[in-house]
Formats: structure tokens, C-alpha cells, sequence
């Protein structure tokens, strides 16, 4: 039985490296992100204050839950597909702890 590591290792080392980049890249996107929507959602609540408008908060957590479910769902999938998926995981995890 003939077993070829060299290939084994460039899979490991690509998933590894994408999956540190992706990681990093995704907590500085995260962090803007979430900078954005607090900024847009304090407004919200600023102008209910005022009297401006009202909010139907059961909507808006039911809103949030159904984007965290879907979020969770495609993750899986990418992590599914991609070569090197163990290490993907491992430098995906070194690049968001890193970010």
C-alpha cells in the first residue's frame, strides 16, 4: 500500500492557511458589522423615545434568530466543501482568535 503524504499535506496546508485568512477577515468584518447595526439600532430606539416611530421587538428578535440560524447553516456547508476541512477549522480558529 502506497500512501502519498505530499498530497495529504498540501490539502492540510491549504485548508489551514484559507482557513486562517477567512478567520481574520471575518472577525474584522464582524466587528464593523456589528458597530453598524448598534449605531442603526440605537437610532431606532432613539427615534421610539421621541415618538417618531414604534417597534415590534418580538419581531425584530425573531428577525435576529432566523439571520443567526441561516448564518450557521451556510458555515457548515463551507466547511462541508472545502479540502483540508480539520485544518480549515483549526487555522480558521487561530485567525479569528488573532483578528
Amino acid at each position: 500500500m502506497d500512501v502519498n503524504f505530499s498530497g495529504i499535506v498540501g490539502d492540510m496546508g491549504v485548508g489551514g492557511l484559507v482557513g486562517f485568512i477567512t478567520g481574520y477577515a471575518l472577525k474584522k468584518f464582524i466587528k464593523l458589522v456589528l458597530a453598524l447595526i448598534g449605531v442603526y439600532v440605537l437610532s431606532l430606539f432613539w427615534l421610539q423615545q421621541k415618538g417618531v416611530i414604534t417597534i415590534n421587538t418580538d419581531a425584530l428578535f425573531n428577525l435576529t434568530e432566523s439571520a443567526a440560524t441561516q448564518t450557521l447553516s451556510l458555515a457548515d456547508k463551507v466547511v462541508g466543501i472545502l479540502p483540508g476541512g480539520g485544518a480549515f477549522v483549526v487555522g480558521f480558529y487561530l485567525g479569528f482568535h488573532k483578528g
